[in-house]
């Protein structure tokens, strides 16, 4: 299927591993253009480089004069088409609710939603520029599958949900379109990491890293497919809403979690 993406611009946030590597692996491999926003880098990034044209930025994105200068940096492609805001963490909180701070909460709050809306601020004259364009969401299943073992992630991803139907509505008539999507545990460093999800809640309830594995499979029900999501089947529809395939789409979000939500 031919996307007509080749020659368009992207700016990825959170883009030197996991999901955000990904997608810039998947737009570059359709000829865009991509500034990749990112802390520290990473060799399989620079990689992404050497097959096409890929500006990888380090920022710190918690500044909140940082993504503004990030979005700028497309100028030197041209232009903007295409906004894909996908920088985030999670903490498990496995202390509970009364053990998140206010720092706590303002931190998850200012790097999950406060980035989204710096960078689409910021984003938005350059695609009316453009004549349009699109703006691509990173939210989670926790934005309408509320977990109290990352209650500060679940809300933030909730509010940055709202946020893209919102801006859909008030930005559908000048040709942007805006979209979400809602993995839920995807094979990254975020979930199976070192330090990740699973490796932290093994720690807490004394079992080894492939049992609190298995236990997240399990989670509400258990995965239909069985598995985690991989990051290019992330990738993957971040493509296709990008394109005018998806033309049509706007103010929709996409789950993609293995069948893990049971409800309509």
């Amino acid at each position: 299927m031919d996307l007509d993406l080749a020659g368009k611009v992207a700016v990825v946030t959170g883009a030197s591993k996991g999901i955000g590597l990904a997608i810039v692996q998947a737009l570059v491999a359709e000829d865009v253009a991509v500034v990749a926003g990112s802390r520290g880098g990473s060799a399989a990034l620079d990689r992404a480089g050497e097959t096409g044209a890929v500006l990888s930025v380090k920022v710190d994105l918690s500044d909140p004069s940082a993504p503004a200068q990030l979005i700028g940096r497309a100028e030197e492609f041209g232009g903007l088409d295409i906004l894909v805001n996908n920088v985030g963490a999670v903490t498990p909180r496995t202390e509970g609710f009364l053990s998140v701070t206010d720092d706590d909460w303002l931190a998850s709050l200012n790097l999950g939603l406060m980035t989204a809306v710096r960078s689409t601020r910021a984003a938005i004259p350059l695609l009316l520029d453009r004549g349009g364009g699109t703006v691509i969401t990173i939210a989670s299943v926790n934005a309408f599958l509320p977990d109290p073992g990352v209650v500060d992630y679940s809300a933030t991803k909730a509010a940055v949900w709202n946020l893209s139907k919102a801006l859909s509505k008030e930005y559908g008539p000048s040709h942007i379109r805006f979209n979400s999507i809602s993995p839920g545990p995807v094979s990254t460093d975020l979930w199976l990491g070192a330090s990740g999800v699973a490796a932290t809640n093994a720690k807490t309830m004394g079992v080894d890293f492939e049992t609190a594995k298995a236990r997240v499979v399990e989670a509400q029900g258990g995965f239909t497919t069985g598995r985690f999501t991989e990051p290019s089947e992330v990738a993957d529809l971040v493509l296709l809403l990008a394109s005018a395939r998806a033309g049509n789409v706007n103010g929709s979000d996409f789950l993609i979690d293995g069948g893990l939500v049971k409800t309509l």
